[in-house]
């Protein structure tokens, strides 16, 4: 009896533990575009999904998910074409006129003349705050990257490849430092712990696939 009292805790243990963190939920479907709008009720132009893959031609509008979420983990597939830019960003709200996130950045490092600046401009930096790893693992432009970000309690992580590229705590005096030396700096209200994703739309191609999250 004491076996299966034990055994019976511990499934009941798991299944709390799996809804606490959440399913994963699709936020791609492979056809079609539900779950996003364009900003500023603009039509989504530019965005074809198409054999499970989203493209985005280099013109058009910034898209932003239906629903919000605080803490999540969040992953994708993406790539670019030679000197690209695109990213993902999250904790996206709308301050003044702009819609503003914490940014997943996804660029040719070696190409593009902002990737090339270094910094916190590389692929998965928290762009314009905190630099990338010198030791990530990028593809190749042109070949899928997996990509992950991990929000929690206001500590969140930038995954490349199995590998991470960079991370920060959003509650420290650090993040305060590096938001007051980034562009964010004259932006009251950036990042308050919970928004919308945001695809985002630089002008260049940029392909999306497996894109998927689950709150935590």
């Amino acid at each position: 009896m004491k076996h299966l009292a034990l055994l019976t805790a511990l499934v009941v243990s798991f299944a709390s533990a799996s809804h606490a963190e959440g399913e994963w939920v699709s936020l791609f479907d492979g056809k079609s575009l539900t779950g996003w709008k364009a900003i500023d009720g603009k039509p989504i132009e530019g965005w074809e999904a198409k054999d499970g893959v989203l493209h985005f031609s280099g013109k058009g509008p910034y898209l932003l998910s239906d629903n919000e979420y605080s803490s999540f983990e969040l992953e994708w597939e993406w790539k670019l074409d030679p000197k690209g830019n695109n990213g993902i960003k999250y904790w996206v709200t709308q301050i003044g006129k702009e819609w503003l996130g914490i940014e997943y950045q996804m660029i040719d490092d070696n190409g593009h003349a902002d990737g090339l600046k270094g910094g916190s401009h590389n692929t998965g930096s928290i762009y314009d705050i905190f630099d990338s790893s010198k030791d990530k693992k990028l593809s190749p432009i042109g070949e899928w990257n997996h990509s992950r970000v991990v929000v929690k309690d206001g500590k969140i992580e930038h995954w490349l490849n199995g590998t991470l590229a960079s991370s920060a705590d959003t509650k420290t005096p650090e993040w305060q430092e590096h938001i007051a030396k980034s562009k964010f700096k004259s932006k009251p209200g950036f990042a308050p712990g919970k928004g919308k994703i945001m695809l985002t739309a630089h002008g260049d191609p940029a392909w999306f696939k497996n894109l998927k999250i689950r709150t935590l």
